[in-house]
């Protein structure tokens, strides 16, 4: 029972901000995961990529009738159930062109697929869930595990909150075999064959999650059969500070279905955040981003975006903020919160100035500066005469940001 609150409690409070795709992690595709699965000694189904309705017919002929085909897509939220009820088993070569054709085009988010992933079919009792992440409550490395998966882990959570068990192990000790046991005995395991595959695919996930820095490792289509268990459809994230270490896992990233302008403003070394507001957010700090983020949800507004400028201020990357924020359509307001403290306020007020006089700044903007110099810097913005609105009070700078916004 404790294990089963212990899941909830973790998966309530961090889910959703790893299924997030504007959070900064590396997330692989499909085929990419199943490959490191295979690496590290899980047992995967034999599966191909495929770019073309040609290379499908090929793919399933060389795979066999009633593949699985699966777009490549970041953000798939198809469960292997709804993917076989939306008629994405391909019964014949003929039929994996057709499909092929179909899944390669544009999805409803405009996004298009440039792979597809089709894998031989795996006959199976059970599918169920299973994931290695971090506990941020206990600081602790967590197995995750539910009898019903082929879904989502919210829909689980959701629809059968008490099929969820967690455990955890530390990373020096890995998956011993009295943990196995524990899971295997909780779960009704009682083969030791099937306890033995199980502890294999435990020990492949925690070799993944050490050697590359993982951040959430699902496997949510496990396939339970012959007493022994077969990883169906997987999805892995990484931390992102990882990717000097990990120069060939970031290798795979795909920045093609990123959020654009993220990837834009990483070039320009910025960090960007899409939110669901109106409100677009020059700010140097994630603890400020965050700050600002709570001030305006107070004053009863809501973010568009936040655009972390670090330590930079000069007025190229002043413009470049600005022009990545205004592109966005729903942007009614512009509110820059920059504390001053190694770059003086009056060096960024100045950028401001800079990038505002060059630009066209369609939609009000405040700006609040704090720290170094701050009154110096307050009053240049002041005396720029660029229809600037300047604020030194935190509260103060939401509350108006939240007003023009809604004007």
């Amino acid at each position: 029972m404790a294990s089963q609150r212990s899941a909830l409690r973790l998966w309530k409070t961090s889910s959703q901000l790893v299924a997030r795709q504007h959070v900064r992690r590396l997330t692989l595709h499909q085929h990419q995961s199943q490959e490191l699965l295979k690496q590290a000694g899980a047992v995967v189904p034999r599966g191909l990529v495929a770019r073309s309705a040609e290379e499908a017919r090929a793919a399933v002929e060389e795979l066999g009738n009633n593949s699985l085909l699966s777009a490549q897509l970041l953000k798939r939220n198809v469960s292997l159930a709804e993917q076989e009820a939306a008629g994405l088993v391909a019964r014949s070569p003929e039929q994996a062109a057709k499909l092929a054709t179909d899944l390669l085009r544009a999805s409803d988010s405009g996004i298009a697929a440039r792979e597809l992933y089709i894998s031989q079919p795996a006959s199976h009792d059970e599918v169920w869930y299973l994931a290695m992440t971090i506990d941020r409550e206990t600081y602790r490395p967590t197995i995750v595990i539910s009898k019903h998966g082929g879904q989502d882990i919210r829909t689980i959570a959701k629809q059968h909150p008490a099929s969820i068990h967690s455990y955890n192990f530390t990373l020096t000790e890995g998956i011993p075999e009295s943990l196995t046991q524990r899971i295997a005995s909780d779960l009704g395991i009682s083969s030791i064959a099937e306890t033995s595959s199980l502890g294999k695919t435990l020990t492949a996930l925690h070799k993944i999650f050490l050697d590359k820095e993982g951040m959430l490792l699902e496997v949510r289509s496990l396939a339970r059969s012959d007493n022994a268990f077969v990883c169906l459809d997987s999805s892995f994230v990484f931390d992102d500070d990882a990717h000097k270490r990990q120069t060939e896992l970031f290798a795979l990233r795909d920045k093609e279905q990123e959020v654009r302008d993220e990837v834009e403003a990483e070039k320009h070394g910025l960090v960007y955040v899409r939110m669901d507001g109106n409100i677009g957010n020059v700010v140097n700090g994630a603890g400020l981003a965050m700050a600002t983020n709570d001030a305006i949800g107070l004053a009863g507004g809501k973010s568009a975006n936040f655009l972390d400028a670090g330590g930079q201020a000069t007025t190229q990357t002043m413009m470049q903020a600005f022009s990545i924020i205004l592109r966005d359509e729903r942007v009614r307001a512009i509110l820059v919160n920059i504390y001053g403290g190694i770059t003086r306020c009056d060096m960024i007020a100045e950028s401001i100035i800079g990038a505002a006089s060059e630009m066209n700044i369609h939609v009000p903007m405040v700006v609040r500066l704090q720290g170094t110099n701050s009154e110096a810097g307050l009053k240049l913005l002041a005396d720029a005469d660029l229809g600037l609105f300047v604020e030194s009070d935190f509260g103060k700078a939401a509350q108006k940001a939240v007003e023009l916004a809604n004007a």
